[in-house]
């Protein structure tokens, strides 16, 4: 690191520590002004319905003061600097009986309040119309009606409504939301379009890490839906919330103590139909509060296991071809021939993997009312899940081309339909012990715990909370076995959705005693990210424009994270015992039903338990394969903010603000030459600042309208892989790896304009648009080096190194309609529709392709232009039923180095179905299937009929009981 940088580094801390510094001061003293000027009283309570649970969003109003608030995901609200005196509150509820109730203030004193609503029927044609199972959906929208900020909110007995066995099916039902899957499970969340390193989520208020080594991406599958009570999306961030969250901000909220005795579980099992394997899950939420009503307590327990799998095929197309003329120049070299040809599959494969998840949550929360003006809770979530695979491979590569003759092709209508090439079989497992248990076992871990408290202080209202949060993947004695061999294969180019590479000689497929031994290795992966948080705010009463209904807001958060990855790995030589593939343990798969389609013939394999049960000893470490990968790195984020919330007028409110967050980043990755030699590690460090103002508008010109406007500015921190300072040559593949820890942060100003009207009979018909102009976005770069200044020799080499790239936009509108269709006549007024669609278009520039040129013809990586979910579904006093559909459009998902070797990401359609039985009031089947249509995930080159993955997973039926004590 050279002098002025050091200085510059050093610079930038001393201003960010005098910048927290003077924050804390302020904050201090405006604490001790406004507890000392404290003269007035207070008033708290919590608002439950029929059934003790919860009210979220409900709206308390003086009207004599025009002072109001509006209940927290508890069911909490506040009213603090209230005169004393005698006072009539109104509260109301979508869906709900509104109420009134009179309540006395006394100065210097805190009156608590317990208020239960009841449902209102709805009265069409002097018709009484009783609504079921929209008690969940009632919730949600009185959250997201009440926000200040755009927001969707979707309540626990929503998520109940779909079959939806982990968090990220759940999510992926909001309006503007798609999820990339992983092994037919939604994982990672793509917000308006935005990659899902590029937004946030957080565990009540507390951020979640990442076990994924070299993103920042959160797996949202390994959290159980069950353990989650409500789920809010922030599309438009306020000051108080963390500027990271460049596509949205994704709050999961757990269940708390309840006011009495809650006793809730499930037992269940199914079947997915491409193992023929039975699926199993449970889960059990047991909760009180003591008679004096302080301390609630709740736990929470979660497990589903599932023996599934998949059928794959992938395929590397190319537009090239070469042969060997049989000469060479004088140096030596072969003389090659070009021969021009149409694009055609190079290289293609099968793969079966069969898959056991066995995903298991634990929660416990307190919370302890020490009197009406102090509470303390504490939250704690503990995820596990363990992923045990097998893998069975066979991959067919053409030869290269000085080792093809004029004699060994024949190109057909300019495609080459026939060539040498060269077959592996490889097997994935692991150790045959009872962890493994003969497959590659990735052990994930995700625990969160936090304390807090929310306190009233004279006229401030302050909560805080510390917590400490850890991600981990681990997968020891991961095993792989590999056969090769060299025969003619077959080009059917009949169906570019479906390419099959295959043996022109039938019996090459099967002559086992022809493959040899190319490599058995075994490997060790361990990454593992550690959160500190804390937060601290500061609220008082303080009114602009003549209302009694204005705040000042102000605090400050600290966010300390450390990430590093360990891994290694060994190859052993078993050549002379196992020298081919006939000796070893055979495992034959030719009668298995690929859903990817009959054509294809999976044949034989190795045997993952012959696999597992070797004893492997003395092995040699081979760096080439964990040098690059391994790394460390600290980030620290300082921030801190003001804002404040007026009432313009009683229709009209805003609120500005604006959130500073300071970044320190120091990164230590490995120098590697020839893949193979650490010449020695390298330490980067880098510190920025980051100013996001905001401003937002909230309209409501009656009861049932809302029209809210926001200009916000929000950030996203690059991948911690592409910022570790690594250069990696790859000499065998003429390949040059260099890390850039000089990225800049990518920032984004945004737009959001939406109206939207509530339903009286709980629904909600909404549009939006929204527009964000993005700096700084950061793609990977491909180029081919002209010099040796990366090394003697590299001239030529393919370079692959992360950049920024200059600008982006994204434009795009919103539509959501929910209903009962309750003015249907008859048992039709038992349906219910549910539909959102979200619409896109971007524009990326400053990307160049291998040539240096800017590319012209390119939307911003992730952005799928059409969105949609809908669902139909019936209910009543016994009976519930839905069939649901989620649509994502095709997308660029990696930007290769020309537009032929661009990769996308196809367009999926997922239908589901699932139906519900009350036996009793509290006791209840449900069934669901999933997958209805066996929805591939679908990757192509370039164009969509040019297929290079295809995974398809088939379906999964589950059923069971669910009992309710309440």
């Amino acid at each position: 690191m050279n002098t002025t940088f050091a200085k510059n580094v050093k610079l930038k801390k001393m201003r960010k520590m005098c910048f927290v510094k003077r924050l804390f001061v302020t904050l201090f003293l405006t604490l001790i002004t406004c507890t000392a000027t404290a003269q007035k009283g207070s008033i708290t309570g919590t608002i439950v319905d029929e059934n003790n649970f919860y009210l979220p969003g409900a709206t308390v109003l003086i009207s004599s003061l025009n002072k109001g608030a509006t209940t927290d995901f508890d069911g909490k609200f506040s009213m603090l600097s209230i005169p004393a005196g005698t006072y009539q509150i109104q509260i109301a509820f979508l869906g709900y009986e509104d109420l009134k109730q009179e309540v006395t203030v006394v100065e210097n004193q805190t009156t608590t309040l317990f208020i239960t609503m009841k449902p209102k029927s709805v009265t069409l044609n002097e018709v009484e119309l009783i609504s079921y199972g929209l008690s969940g959906q009632a919730k949600a929208l009185n959250t997201q009606k009440n926000n200040i900020n755009i927001t969707n909110v979707v309540s626990t007995d929503q998520i109940g409504k779909f079959p939806d066995a982990n968090i990220g099916d759940a999510v992926k039902r909001i309006s503007g939301v798609t999820m990339q899957v992983d092994q037919g499970e939604a994982r990672n969340i793509i917000v308006r379009g935005l990659s899902p390193q590029l937004n946030s989520v957080t565990l009540n208020g507390s951020r979640i890490p990442s076990a994924e080594g070299d993103n920042r991406n959160v797996q949202m599958d390994l959290i159980p839906s069950d353990m989650i009570q409500t789920i809010e999306l922030t599309k438009a961030v306020t000051p108080d919330m963390d500027g990271d969250a460049l596509g949205g901000s994704i709050n999961l909220v757990t269940a708390t103590a309840p006011q009495q005795f809650r006793l809730s579980s499930t037992l269940g099992s199914g079947i997915s139909f491409i193992t023929n394997k039975r699926i199993l899950n449970g889960s059990l939420l047991i909760g009180d509060r003591t008679k004096d009503k302080k301390l609630g307590w709740m736990v929470a327990a979660s497990i589903n296991d599932t023996d599934f799998g998949s059928d794959n095929i992938e395929a590397e197309w190319t537009d090239e071809f070469e042969y060997y003329t049989g000469v060479d120049d004088v140096n030596g070299d072969p003389i090659l021939e070009e021969v021009p040809v149409n694009p055609y599959t190079k290289a293609f494969e099968t793969r079966k993997y069969l898959v056991q998840r066995v995903r298991r949550s634990f929660s416990a929360n307190l919370d302890y009312q020490i009197n009406p003006n102090h509470n303390l809770y504490l939250k704690s979530m503990y995820n596990w899940r363990d992923d045990r695979e097998n893998r069975y491979r066979t991959s067919y590569e053409m030869l290269d081309a000085e080792d093809m003759e004029a004699g060994d092709f024949t190109i057909t209508n300019g495609i080459p339909s026939r060539f040498p090439a060269e077959i592996a079989k490889e097997t994935k497992g692991g150790i045959d012990n009872n962890r493994n248990k003969n497959r590659r076992l990735e052990d994930q871990r995700m625990q969160n715990y936090s304390l807090g408290g929310k306190h009233f202080l004279g006229k401030v209202k302050t909560d805080w909370m510390v917590s400490y949060a850890k991600a981990s993947e681990e997968r020891k004695n991961e095993r792989y076995a590999k056969y090769e061999t060299e025969y003619t294969v077959l080009n059917d180019f009949s169906d570019n959705k479906f390419p099959m590479l295959y043996a022109e000689n039938p019996a090459d497929a099967t002559a086992f005693d022809a493959f040899e031994f190319d490599e058995i290795t075994e490997e060790y992966q361990y990454t593992e990210e550690d959160d500190v948080n804390f937060f601290t705010h500061f609220e008082l009463p303080a009114s602009l424009f003549g209302t009694s209904n204005g705040t000042i807001k102000l605090g400050a958060r600290g966010r300390f994270k450390k990430k590093s990855r360990d891994n290694n790995f060994f190859e052993y030589d078993l050549e002379s015992a196992y020298p081919t593939m006939n000796l070893t343990g055979l495992k034959d798969l030719s009668d298995d039903d690929f859903l990817a389609g009959d054509k294809y013939n999976l044949g034989g394999y190795i045997d993952a338990n012959w696999l597992g049960d070797l004893t492997l000893v003395n092995g040699e470490s081979v760096p080439s394969e964990f040098l690059r990968a391994n790394f460390n790195v600290t980030e620290n984020v300082w921030a801190g903010y003001v804002m404040t919330t007026q009432n313009i007028t009683d229709k009209l409110q805003t609120l500005v603000g604006v959130r500073v967050e300071a970044t320190d980043l120091k990164a230590t990755g490995n120098q590697i030459e020839d893949e193979d030699d650490l010449v020695g590690t390298v330490t980067k460090e880098n510190a920025y600042t980051n100013v996001l103002p905001g401003v937002h508008f909230k309209y409501a010109p009656n009861n049932n309208t809302v029209f809210r406007l926001a200009w916000t500015n929000t950030l996203a921190r690059p991948n911690y892989v592409d910022l570790i300072p690594t250069i990696d040559i790859v000499s065998s593949d003429e390949e040059i790896f260099i890390g850039n820890p000089n990225l800049k942060a990518t920032t984004s100003m945004n737009f959001d304009l939406i109206g939207e009207y509530y339903f009286k009979s709980v629904g909600l018909l909404s549009g939006g648009l929204f527009y964000k102009k993005i700096n700084d976005f950061v793609y990977q770069y491909q180029a081919e080096t002209t010099s040796d200044a990366l090394g003697n020799g590299t001239t030529g080499y393919r370079v692959y190194q992360p950049l920024n790239g200059d600008d982006a936009t994204i434009l795009g509108a919103e539509f959501a309609f929910q209903r009962q269709l309750d003015f249907l006549p008859g048992f039709a007024k038992n349906f219910s529709f549910y539909l959102n669609y979200t619409f896109l278009t971007s524009k990326a520039t400053g990307i160049r392709n291998e040539d240096g040129e800017e590319r012209d013809d390119l939307d911003l990586p992730n952005t799928a232009p059409n969105l949609l979910n809908a669902s139909l579904g019936y209910a009543n006093k016994f009976f519930n039923a839905r069939f649901s559909a989620n649509f994502s459009d095709a997308y660029i998902d990696e930007i290769g180095g020309n537009s032929f070797e661009d990769r996308y990401y196809d367009q999926q359609l997922f239908l589901d179905f699932n139906i519900g039985i009350s036996l009793s009031k509290k006791l209840s089947l449900y069934g669901e299937l999933k997958n209805i249509t066996n929805q591939p995930l679908r990757y192509y080159q370039s164009v969509r009929s040019r297929t290079q993955q295809a995974e398809f997973y088939g379906q999964r039926l589950t059923f069971g009981l669910k009992y309710d004590l309440y």
